[in-house]
């Protein structure tokens, strides 16, 4: 007989996976931890939305959670995801607006009154540092009190924050290897997007930008683009009532990325999937997904998906 025989224990492996209908593997290899990617929040802006929850996603590799961006109520969403805030292993902030950072210190203080007894490393621009002391610091009462009334570790020990200047490897370990590269999002400096190699795909998360030569770096031939996004037709009515009207258009034209734009992008960099999210507008005036969509598709031959919250890929 050619090659070498079954044993008894991998022939009977071999018959079972036979009868379930699943793929056969090599003996003594071991399964690839799945990469989950949850889009906890989706609308853009700092203003709360009754239809989308403030930026944020979360990446799960064998139940290790990789959470990017804070936007107010990430710890209600990841709950809401079925994942218990005790998984959380790293937090990586891509630029400090509100929507993005506001719930930074709660995600952390939250999941620690529930659940995390274990280290958690953050990451992100200055003054990341400074912003964890502070945080630590106003809700100290609460911690002490916690601490001696519940027996729960001091809150301070958990946290390890690392302040990014430039692009470049951030963290490797046994679940990911995460890169950072610069982008453009004036007048906000510095900015990340960051990319996750996980066993089975890489994802990219864009954070906000303007269109960006080093994100295209970044993101060429990834799996996964989930990127920021704005429907320029429906900009004059989100804006019509506010008083800073004009320096409000400005900012968003010139720190934010269209949807001809993000298409163009996302086949520059050669990515097998665009994910749409961070919506410009994200609440009024109401934007269809077949709006957003067929506005990306001339400039993008490959999977298009319109991100929602709580949405799993």
């Amino acid at each position: 007989m050619n090659g070498h025989a079954l044993t008894r224990r991998e022939f009977l492996g071999a018959g079972a996976a036979a009868i379930a209908g699943l793929p056969l593997r090599a003996s003594g290899a071991m399964a690839q931890p799945r990469t989950r990617l949850i889009l906890l929040g989706t609308g853009g802006g700092p203003t709360p939305k009754p239809n989308r929850a403030a930026p944020a996603q979360v990446i799960v590799v064998d139940g290790a959670a990789y959470v990017i961006d804070c936007g107010n109520g990430v710890a209600r969403q990841l709950v809401q995801a079925k994942l218990k805030l005790g998984s959380i292993r790293g937090v990586f902030v891509t630029h400090h607006h509100s929507d993005h950072n506001a719930d930074y210190g709660n995600l952390l203080l939250l999941a620690w009154a529930t659940d995390l007894a274990t280290r958690v490393d953050t990451y992100g621009p200055p003054p990341l540092a400074a912003m964890t002391r502070q945080f630590l610091a106003l809700n100290d009462a609460d911690i002490r009190t916690r601490i001696a009334d519940e027996g729960r570790p001091p809150l301070r020990d958990l946290i390890v924050p690392h302040e990014l200047r430039a692009g470049g490897l951030v963290l490797q370990d046994a679940n990911v290897r995460v890169t950072a590269a610069l982008v453009e999002h004036p007048p906000v400096v510095p900015s990340f997007a960051y990319r996750f190699d996980c066993p089975g795909r890489s994802i990219v998360i864009s954070g906000d930008t303007r269109p960006s030569p080093a994100l295209v770096r970044l993101a060429r031939g990834a799996d996964v683009l989930v990127h920021e996004v704005m429907h320029v037709p429906a900009l004059e009515p989100l804006i019509a009532a506010e008083p800073n009207a004009r320096t409000l258009r400005e900012h968003l034209l010139t720190s934010h990325t269209t949807t001809a734009q993000v298409g163009r992008i996302a086949t520059e960099a050669g990515v097998r999937t665009l994910v749409l999210s961070h919506f410009v507008p994200g609440g009024y005036p109401f934007v269809g997904d077949d709006v957003w969509r067929d506005a990306v598709r001339p400039h993008f031959a490959g999977e298009i998906i319109v991100g929602r919250d709580l949405l799993e890929l």
